[in-house]
């Protein structure tokens, strides 16, 4: 299916002399078409100049970057008609039923007013909000408000939809609810590009991410490779009686992939393991034949928030 966008040296800086702010320092950004592409970097480390860019809504300083083949600078309006956004603040008025604020929508997209029926319809239908479409917005739950927001980006089908943060301040029940929408989109065959300061959220939803900061991406591939470069599995379990801790690291080592450690306080051992399940199967039967009574054991692998951690240096 190709790229759906395509970034190369992409520069922006704002302001100078003193007060000059380099927000981006040539940024290199690839998103396959049909994919979850997720954007992570700490406060002020680019992402929201990155996607002002590639919406034609901020020209770079210098690179270029191209939305399914179309320069965001040259072909600025024709990106905008192929294109969809969802920034962070719902768009919708919470007076107008749902169904009033999706066909306002697409009369402002020059449908007409049959036309804009129908796909109010059609995206109600699509985001689970079918049963609700003639309430008034006021009283839909956070999570129906940002589906509501997410249709009005997808009036006229984008096939790219850049999303800023999308279930800021959303509880679980919420969150859940716009990732399914998401995860509906992308099978219907629209490319997501995702900002989001929840790891989990990108971890859920991502094919791909890119770790941004100071304007550069720093690292990238799929979540479970980023975590694999911290390490990869490990085996931790906690013994009864820290009596035990030196044999059954003993033990870890000899069945692991690595040196075990120790965490005397928390009477926890770790190793590392390369057949995860095969060595946690072999290690609590060795335990138990040298009779160390094991209080829990578990497997682990890095999670995105380690991986934040490591690559810019800043918790997430």
């Amino acid at each position: 299916m190709g790229n759906a966008v395509v970034a190369a040296g992409l520069r922006k800086a704002y302001g100078g002399g003193d007060k000059r702010h380099v927000a981006l320092d040539g940024l290199d950004l690839t998103v396959p078409a049909g994919t979850v592409h997720g954007l992570l970097g700490p406060n002020g480390a680019g992402k929201s100049t990155t996607v002002r860019i590639l919406s034609t809504l901020l020209r770079p300083d210098a690179g270029r970057a191209e939305v399914l083949g179309h320069d965001v600078v040259r072909e600025a309006s024709r990106v905008r008609y192929l294109i969809g956004m969802v920034g962070q603040n719902a768009a919708v008025d919470e007076i107008l039923s749902g169904r009033q604020n999706l066909a306002m929508f697409g009369r402002l997209y020059h449908l007409s007013g049959k036309e804009a029926d129908r796909r109010a319809d059609e995206l109600l239908e699509l985001f689970g909000l079918a049963g609700t479409g003639r309430k008034p917005v006021k009283e839909y739950s956070g999570g129906m408000r940002r589906r509501l927001d997410l249709a009005a980006g997808l009036i006229l089908s984008p096939r790219v939809l850049f999303l800023d943060e999308p279930t800021t301040g959303l509880d679980p029940r919420g969150r859940t609810e716009v990732w399914s929408a998401v995860r509906t989109l992308v099978e219907a065959g629209t490319t997501v590009l995702l900002t989001t300061q929840y790891l989990e959220e990108a971890d859920q939803l991502a094919h791909d991410i890119s770790v941004i900061d100071k304007g550069r991406v720093v690292a990238g591939g799929t979540p479970d490779a980023l975590k694999a470069k911290l390490g990869g599995d490990r085996i931790e379990f906690v013994v009864h009686d820290a009596s035990d801790l030196a044999p059954a690291a003993a033990l870890a080592t000899r069945l692991g992939d690595g040196e075990a450690e120790i965490d005397e306080d928390a009477r926890r051992v770790g190793v590392p393991v390369k057949d995860r399940v095969s060595a946690l199967i072999a290690l609590a039967r060795a335990l138990d034949e040298a009779g160390i009574a094991v209080e829990d054991i578990a497997l682990r692998r890095p999670t995105l928030d380690e991986v934040f951690l490591t690559m810019t240096g800043v918790a997430a």
